[in-house]
């Protein structure tokens, strides 16, 4: 089965495959950021702990090596800002990103570099056609996000189950990047990925 780079090198930040030896720094990262994160994850409202962590580390491993999802470590000037990823979750053809950063790395355009590079190197998987970003309709910096990218609106919906997170209203907005429409241009006006 084909994989992503387990680096992905961009302007102003380097995606690197999660490691079993980021422990600790990620469970420091999140505690930092949970002010931050709690309107828009749901797992941030009742934290992991170490063991918790330690297994989605591990996790992160096994999902490399299925193809079910290719989760990496944000990191800036060497320190650990953040998570993302691809996942799949969405059908075939298709994979969903995930990201988040530390509150103090927000506003900088590193969430917008890692998305770059996830869409670059996700169109390059042989069975991938397009990419999404899925948002809660209130979660304007996501959707800055995907805007920022060339990301088209695809649909938007409320969910059955109302919203997942504290800040979230339960709408989904979906927003698509397709191959094509990342050759054709879109690419030009995003930061480059190396």
């Amino acid at each position: 089965m084909e994989e992503p780079a387990d680096t992905l090198r961009c302007e102003r930040v380097e995606l690197r495959r999660w490691r079993t030896s980021d422990l600790d720094s990620l469970e420091r990262t999140i505690r930092e950021s949970l002010d931050h994160l709690v309107p828009w994850m749901p797992w941030a409202s009742d934290p992991p702990d170490r063991r918790q962590l330690a297994d989605f580390l591990a996790r992160n491993q096994e999902q490399w090596k299925t193809g079910e999802a290719y989760a990496y470590a944000i990191t800036s000037d060497g320190a650990l800002v953040g998570s993302c990823g691809l996942y799949r979750r969405i059908g075939a053809g298709g994979l969903d990103i995930g990201y988040w950063l530390h509150p103090r790395r927000t506003g900088r355009g590193l969430a917008t570099a890692a998305a770059a590079a996830l869409v670059r190197q996700g169109l390059r998987l042989a069975d991938v056609d397009h990419v999404e970003i899925h948002h809660d309709a209130a979660n304007t910096a996501s959707g800055a996000v995907a805007r920022r990218l060339g990301f088209v609106e695809v649909g938007r919906a409320p969910l059955s189950a109302g919203p997942t997170a504290p800040g979230e209203v339960g709408i989904d907005v979906v927003c698509r990047m397709t191959a094509d429409r990342w050759r054709a241009g879109t690419a030009a006006r995003a930061p480059r990925a190396g």
